[in-house]
């Protein structure tokens, strides 16, 4: 099958609404029926305004986090659509054309 990968780059304290926006991306590509997504928990990073974001041991929320999915072209468009009615804007992402599908058993 054929898409794109996303990667979404953000912050543990980006929200969106009462969520935190890793956790509703997650959601919506689950809702769009996406085979899996993943959070992943960075130690470091730098955003476009250079400055340094890491994870202290008493305070989590400028940990860096990136969120994985892939999806189909149609889907893709779909994600990009939701992220333009709820007015989530300002997200770094990485979109890649892809092959993608699931290893069948013998």
């Amino acid at each position: 099958m054929q898409g794109y990968q996303l990667t979404f780059f953000t912050l543990q304290n980006r929200q969106h609404g009462e969520m935190p926006l890793g956790d509703w991306l997650i959601q919506e590509a689950r809702k769009l029926g996406a085979g899996g997504a993943t959070l992943i928990v960075a130690s470091q990073g730098f955003g476009h305004e250079r400055k340094l974001h890491s994870a202290h041991f008493f305070e989590l929320t400028e940990q860096p986090i990136e969120v994985k999915m892939v999806l189909s072209e149609t889907d893709t468009e779909r994600l990009f659509q939701r992220l333009r009615e709820e007015k989530i804007d300002d997200v770094l992402y990485v979109k890649a054309a892809v092959e993608f599908g699931r290893t069948m058993s013998c």
